[in-house]
């Protein structure tokens, strides 16, 4: 059965190698250092650095979805703030808890250009995202939407929150809060601006 750990080790010290030094940066020595197996074990389990890699990235990004799906259904202090004020909030705060996941899923943009395994993971999981997002912003259970909804309004806000998380990535001092998103997306929209 240690075969079995054996597997699972890599993978753990594989996806703490992702966060710690970045997908390019990552050789196959890091991984057994992080997971204290061996060489051997890679090619074993794996049959390559790259296929472990590979499996580290969408387990990553497995972890990151299960963390937003977190941070956007959890109660917070500002219950009484208005919903798409307290989503910005909580998406804010899983950037600021997260760092790490959401550049992985970043990373894993770039890398699945030449990973069609990645790539199609990536795929599926923005649809869900879509769905997710529009389920948040209407109220309305997944299973009840109607695709052309989805399209629309889950793609625009998936749009909006990549935009939002870019630059808390990028210069998280200069940042825009949810006070200000929810301000710019009213201003686009044509709505009442906050503070005005």
């Amino acid at each position: 059965m240690r075969d079995m750990g054996h597997r699972e080790d890599l993978l753990v010290g594989a996806k703490r190698a992702l966060y710690e030094k970045g997908y390019a940066n990552i050789t196959a020595r890091d991984i057994v250092a992080a997971s204290g197996t061996n060489l051997a074990s890679i090619g074993y389990h794996y049959g390559s650095t790259k296929a472990l890699l590979t499996a580290a990235m969408i387990s990553s990004m497995e972890d990151w979805g299960e963390a937003i799906g977190r941070a956007l259904s959890e109660p917070d202090a500002d219950a009484g703030a208005e919903p798409m004020l307290r989503f910005w909030r909580r998406v804010i705060r899983s950037v600021q808890a997260d760092r790490q996941l959401w550049l992985a899923s970043v990373e894993a943009l770039t890398q699945s250009e030449h990973d069609p395994a990645l790539r199609a993971q990536l795929a599926a999981g923005v649809h869900e995202g879509r769905k997710g997002m529009t389920a948040l912003v209407t109220g309305r259970p997944e299973d009840e939407l109607e695709e052309a909804t989805v399209r629309t309004v889950g793609a625009v806000q998936m749009a909006l929150m990549s935009g939002v998380v870019t630059q808390w990535l990028t210069d998280p001092v200069t940042a825009p809060s949810a006070e200000e998103v929810v301000a710019g997306i009213r201003a686009l929209g044509g709505g009442p601006v906050l503070g005005q």
